[in-house]
């Protein structure tokens, strides 16, 4: 039994060690919402809101987030006696559309909450099997060329098990071929596109079917499964969706229209765990293989990634780089860190979501915060 006593809302900026640019745009620092939630028996969790500054990923951003959090998801759950996490997504879901994110954030939480207060891990708890994970790296669009190949092959030395390239007109086919040519036939290389693409270009894109690649995500417009199914028929090369799949819906009507052939399963775009794990099972019957992207998290948001991706169809790498990669110091202890095989430990020794969060630093970068009570 869960009943959540407080819920304390923050307001973080963590600056990128390097700007970072993808087909709509360019981070230099991410506005973080994290959440502190406090069960009525004593028991503690942090949770994040991975909601951009902008809606040029998603239609939220962290300004509708705050006050939809406040106002509207907050009072579905405090001071309400709820059995198990798993009863979370419904509350929150019923009569209010959208807000993924924002929903994730709370219903993520009441799952890391659940696993602190059994004194299990939260891999544990939502049914992971793993206790290392295959750790993928995503490039953003670089100055030119040669620096993209510098970045590749810095990677691949470092032990990463994948390279996502961003993509974009002008910074696509040639870009790509010159990675795969300096990097050699085995090197797993994949290229992510943020919906900068229409049918218009499908040649183009077909040009990609000559370079080995894993798959190519998004390339085309994040609502329209319809014309991804034309052009997946187009390709030899598999697509993966990320923000066309909001939902355990959108994942059976991608598999029933054969829009794609990969799913990257970001948990805060779906709504949370819930539906995450039910999109996996569902994909895990379907033969169709996930992976755990990223949102620049901190290592809060990290630390739901990673338990996520220890479920046993998350047979791809994941987006889920070590804290160095973006941040030149995290929110947690022990920071995130990648071995010499690419490979992510999932914490299995110890409750809840397997890192402590520094709140000395916190203090020092929270620019807001808000307390909630039942």
């Amino acid at each position: 039994m869960l009943t959540l006593d407080r819920l304390v809302l923050r307001e973080i900026r963590l600056t990128l060690r390097e700007p970072f640019r993808i087909s709509s745009g360019e981070v230099r620092e991410r506005r973080i919402i994290l959440c502190e939630l406090f069960d009525r028996d004593g028991a503690q969790a942090w949770s994040e809101c991975v909601v951009d500054d902008e809606p040029n990923y998603s239609p939220e951003t962290l300004d509708t987030a705050w006050p939809t959090l406040v106002r509207v998801l907050a009072p579905r759950l405090l001071g309400r006696a709820i059995d198990a996490p798993g009863d979370v997504h419904d509350r929150l879901d019923r009569d209010v559309r959208g807000h993924n994110m924002a929903k994730a954030a709370l219903e993520m939480g009441m799952w890391g909450l659940a696993a602190t207060k059994a004194g299990v891990p939260l891999a544990r708890l939502i049914g992971g099997t793993r206790d290392r994970i295959a750790t993928g790296i995503s490039l953003g669009i670089q100055r030119d060329v040669h620096a993209l190949i510098q970045r590749a092959e810095a990677a691949i030395a470092e032990g990463y098990n994948k390279v996502k390239i961003k993509i974009a007109p002008g910074h696509d086919v040639d870009w790509v071929r010159a990675v795969r040519t300096a990097v050699g036939e085995e090197a797993h290389l994949m290229a992510d596109a943020n919906n900068a693409y229409t049918l218009a270009d499908a040649d183009r894109l077909a040009a990609l079917d000559d370079l080995g690649l894993m798959m190519i995500e998004q390339p085309l417009a994040w609502d329209d499964l319809v014309r991804h199914a034309e052009l997946q028929r187009r390709l030899r090369t598999p697509l993966c969706l990320d923000e066309s799949i909001t939902s355990l819906d959108r994942a059976q009507d991608m598999v029933t229209l054969g829009a794609g052939r990969i799913i990257n399963i970001k948990p805060g775009r779906v709504g949370g765990f819930t539906a995450s794990l039910a999109i996996h099972d569902y994909c895990e019957q379907m033969g169709i293989p996930v992976w755990c992207g990223g949102m620049l998290e901190s290592g809060i948001g990290r630390a739901y990634n990673v338990a996520l991706a220890s479920l046993p169809n998350f047979t791809l790498p994941g987006d889920l780089s070590p804290s160095a990669r973006y941040w030149a110091k995290d929110v947690v202890t022990p920071e995130w860190t990648m071995d010499a095989e690419g490979m992510v430990r999932v914490p299995l020794d110890r409750p809840g979501i397997g890192v402590t969060v520094d709140t000395d630093h916190l203090a020092r970068i929270t620019v807001r915060t808000e307390e909630l009570r039942a």
